[in-house]
């Protein structure tokens, strides 16, 4: 029994000591750390071999299986890190089933080819091994067996219990707690952390009491400016969260200058623009939308902050959209995946959401590379406003254009000739293949910035676009040999209110009215176009901020709305 039952597992929890130094990040050598960690590695060791013992009835097998399992998430751990500057956390693991319902995402991280082979070599030593090995239960008995099983788990769970007790605290970033912890310590110390609800006094004051005025009002004067708000004089909003969206040239100086032409256009034209701190590097985008779309700032959440939405589905909260609502707004989301996926079908309407369009209302043909294009979402945002005729609208579009894995995208011939010599000459060939694969993207990002420009300026109420990216792209090939950008991305907020610009202002006003023309210079504040930095849990606060701007302008609203477009309303004052 000591060669088939306690070899096996003391091999096998040796191996995952030494194996756990192929992390990372690396965490402490094990004596650097608490004897409590120790304790949780081993029991938890036991506890997991005792469990493999029960099923597979094989000491070596149950051995191998767990040790396999074990260099998995070691592997998975070390993927994640290389992309996306975060360890492993024991949340990831419900990510397991979402890389079985969308391997696309998930799968090319963790490297297929490792995928495949780890799979097939897994599979057919797992046969070979129960094949070879004998079943224990049939060489010593049932009774012996389970007894043996039964002491095994007994000594885990009391180890384990011992330790847990025992085990040091965490400050939830999740480098330092797997450094001073290793890895089965870490996932429980995460696991066991306590959660409570969010405190709904973290929502920015303007969304629990909403009320559109520029200066600090008072409860009590909520509900007056409230009604002030009447929906003529609203604008419609537009709010993009565009995948991936940075400015690569504040990166490498080198790239295309004319990469961006609508996003320099309208900065110039802006209310105002700058970088934004995202808490997020390469993806987990839920931080960032739900950082934006409820105004509280992603560290305040404690544990939450890995998976915001996980209690945002049973936790009503005051956000941008209730606010929104509460003052008119019809507010839909766009975005072209399943609902499903970050559990928004749920999150959504529980935010205030009307309406979500997903993956279902488009088709093959708005494709571009492996996602829907950003066209085809700026096309569907252009319908929404054409429909929305009685009252104001908000649309949150989320894009998928420019989503990873960039690898599985061939590069275009253009879009790699665009890229500099010297940085070409630099990077590995499918480096620069992924970076012009990007730049190609973003260039079609920048097109739908301009297409949703002329749409808002096409309507007879104003408008009000929010632009902004929600992490910087996986590319860490290119930014191991050029060097990593800062991790912030950048955002916009413009209107037709404040567009300077005599082709893009489409205010019919503006267009034959000096009076109105004069107000509505007036009202733009040169000192805020300026360049400004923005943390993204302020940014749906500031948008908010700007709608202020707009109520003076009922009475302008509603003669922009007689007149129409700036074509109808030119020909209407020469016939007048």
């Amino acid at each position: 029994m000591i060669l088939l039952l306690v070899i096996p597992a003391t091999l096998s929890l040796v191996l995952s000591l030494v194996c756990e130094r192929l992390l990372q990040p690396l965490p402490a050598p094990m004596r650097q750390r608490s004897a409590a960690t120790l304790g949780i590695h081993i029991g938890s060791w036991l506890v997991l071999y005792a469990l493999a013992l029960l099923v597979l009835q094989r000491g070596w097998l149950s051995a191998g299986l767990l040790n396999v399992l074990h260099l998995v998430l070691i592997q998975s751990c070390r993927s994640k890190w290389s992309s996306l500057k975060e360890p492993f956390l024991v949340q990831d693991f419900e990510y397991f089933l979402d890389a079985i319902r969308h391997p696309r995402l998930y799968v090319p991280f963790f490297g297929l080819g490792l995928a495949i082979a780890a799979s097939t070599s897994g599979a057919a030593a797992f046969l070979a091994f129960l094949w070879w090995e004998p079943s224990l239960m049939t060489v010593e008995g049932v009774s012996s067996w389970l007894l043996s099983v039964a002491n095994i788990a007994a000594a885990g769970v009391l180890l384990l219990g011992v330790s847990l007790a025992r085990r040091p605290s965490i400050c939830l970033h999740p480098e330092d707690d797997l450094y001073r912890h290793g890895l089965i310590s870490y996932f429980w110390a995460y696991g066991l952390h306590p959660t409570a609800p969010i405190d709904p006094t973290l929502v920015p004051e303007c969304f629990r009491l909403p009320q559109l005025s520029s200066t600090p009002a008072s409860a009590s004067a909520s509900a007056s400016a409230t009604a002030t708000a009447t929906p003529a004089a609203l604008p419609h909003i537009v709010i993009v969260q565009s995948e991936a969206f940075f400015d690569p040239r504040e990166w490498q100086t080198g790239l295309p200058r004319e990469l961006m032409p609508n996003w320099d256009s309208m900065k110039r034209q802006g209310i105002a623009s700058g970088p934004l701190t995202v808490p997020v590097w390469g993806a987990n985008t839920v931080r960032s939308e739900a950082a934006f779309l409820t105004g509280i700032d992603n560290a305040a959440l404690g544990m939450h902050r890995f998976t915001p939405y996980r209690p945002l589905a049973k936790q009503p909260l005051p956000s941008l959209v209730s606010a929104l609502k509460q003052i008119g707004y019809r507010c839909v989301t766009v975005h072209p995946y399943p609902a499903s996926f970050y559990d928004r079908a749920r999150v959504m309407p529980v935010l205030g959401f009307d309406e979500f369009i997903d993956i279902k209302d488009f088709d093959a043909s708005d494709r571009d590379g492996q996602y829907i294009s950003d066209s085809a979402v700026a096309r569907k945002v252009h319908a929404l406003l054409e429909q929305s005729t009685e009252e104001p609208l908000m649309v949150f579009a989320i894009t998928m254009e420019n989503h990873g894995p960039l690898h599985l995208e061939a590069a275009a011939s253009e879009w790699r000739d665009r890229l500099p010599h010297d940085t070409e000459q630099q990077l590995a060939s499918q480096d620069a293949d992924m970076l012009a694969v990007y730049l190609r993207h973003l260039h079609n990002a920048d097109s739908m910035l301009g297409e949703l420009r002329h749409s808002l300026n096409a309507q007879a109420r104003h408008g009000l676009l929010c632009w902004y990216g929600d992490h910087v792209p996986i590319m860490e090939g290119a930014y191991a040999t050029l060097g990593e950008p800062s991790g912030e991305t950048q955002y916009l907020l413009w209107s037709t209110l404040a567009a300077s610009d005599p082709i893009a202002v489409s205010d019919p006003i503006a267009a034959f009215d000096p009076v109105a023309a004069f107000d509505q210079v007036a009202a733009c504040d040169p000192v805020e176009a300026r360049t400004t930095p923005m943390n993204i849990a302020g940014l749906a606060e500031r948008l908010w901020q700007d709608l202020a701007r707009f109520q003076p302008l009922r009475e302008q609203t509603e003669r922009r709305a007689a007149y129409g477009t700036p074509q109808q309303g030119n020909e209407l004052q020469e016939q007048q």
